[in-house]
């Protein structure tokens, strides 16, 4: 009966029952959202701590609560992913530590979550035959681009402690499709932003500073360029992969092949707000000179061909629209109420 209905609904009876570990996190939770509204029971494997928070999971509709089952661990522990694992077909891994800034001061907990983080999960998929592990990667392996757009092919260059430990899990995960034929795909997004995005990234830094009344905001270098992609986009593309049939042992761009400065950025944003700002370039916020990239624009070519994904918030309009939506979830009180955001615009 419930196949059934889920056919008379137009869907395609799925109901694989999927683990997003990093489901607490920023991308995490959207992307757990999306997967129920698409017709996956979903698993969220949280990182344990003392509170029992489940992250931005505690923010979201209780409606969607009701429907997931969610597991507090630590990726580390792989008797305890392992377990987790045990009842799903599937795997969205996107567990990492992602700052850039705390990975020069802390490489070792990059190498211990995002490296032996990844190879517990790609062991315990092997060891329990699941279907398909969709691991997540990220653009700042590229370094500064050499070619544009980006393409898949792009050399890797670690120019952060933090890229360097991705582009290890990227090749522990090649490796295990390479040489135990686990079925892999690995999603390269390029910079993701959105609604619960950390204030750390340098599009929630713009608005919050503005959003507090400042005319002067404090930012790094201004010259770097980014494809900025929305958040339901990046999602979008993580299902899409799971989707096809065609993405087993690739490795695949996100990208919405756009490019803007950080100075455009701050730029733009303050329009969208209608604040007149001077933007101060501050040395602490500043990347080593040869840990900078300078320039980030992504090819989406392949993840078109090999699935049905289309960026919808894609070029200048899309980026302004995007904005717009990350500009409002920030602007409210009950948003704002679940950072400590005031330590970033010291």
């Amino acid at each position: 009966m419930e196949k059934i209905l889920l056919l008379m609904m137009g869907g395609v009876y799925k109901m694989k029952k999927v683990l997003v570990t990093g489901a607490d996190g920023f991308i995490g939770s959207h992307l757990v959202e999306l997967l129920l509204k698409k017709g996956y029971k979903v698993k969220a494997f949280c990182i344990y701590n003392s509170l029992g928070s489940w992250g931005w999971l505690d923010t979201v509709d209780k409606n969607i609560i009701d429907n997931i089952e969610v597991v507090l661990g630590d990726i580390r522990d792989e008797t305890c992913l392992k377990e987790s694992m045990k009842d799903c077909q599937m795997v969205f891994h996107l567990a990492a530590l992602i700052s850039i800034p705390y990975s020069y001061k802390s490489p070792l907990s990059y190498v211990d979550t995002n490296i032996k983080g990844t190879l517990n999960v790609l062991q315990a998929a092997k060891d329990l035959s699941i279907e398909k592990v969709i691991h997540t990667s990220t653009s700042e392996i590229y370094g500064s681009a050499q070619f544009v757009p980006i393409t898949e092919d792009h050399p890797m260059v670690g120019q952060s402690p933090y890229s360097a430990s991705k582009i290890a899990a990227d090749q522990l995960a090649i490796s295990f499709w390479k040489s135990f034929d686990l079925p892999i795909t690995i999603l390269r997004p390029f910079n993701t932003y959105g609604p619960r995005q950390s204030t750390r990234a340098i599009i929630p830094t713009i608005i919050s500073q503005i959003y507090s009344g400042k005319k002067e905001i404090k930012l790094g270098s201004l010259s770097p360029t980014r494809d900025f992609n929305f958040v339901y986009d990046t999602c979008e593309a993580f299902y899409q992969v799971a989707e096809s049939k065609n993405t087993i042992g690739k490795i695949i761009n996100s990208a919405s092949n756009f490019e803007i400065s950080i100075g455009n950025t701050a730029e733009l944003i303050s329009k969208i707000m209608n604040s007149d700002i001077k933007i101060i370039t501050e040395e602490k916020r500043i990347r080593p000179e040869n840990s900078e990239v300078s320039r980030l624009f992504g090819d989406n070519e392949k993840l078109k061909s090999l699935t049905n994904w289309e960026p919808k918030f894609g070029g200048l309009n899309g980026f302004q629209a995007g904005l717009e939506i990350t500009i409002n979830w920030f602007c409210k009180k009950e948003n704002l109420s679940n950072y400590n955001f005031k330590k970033f615009l010291l």
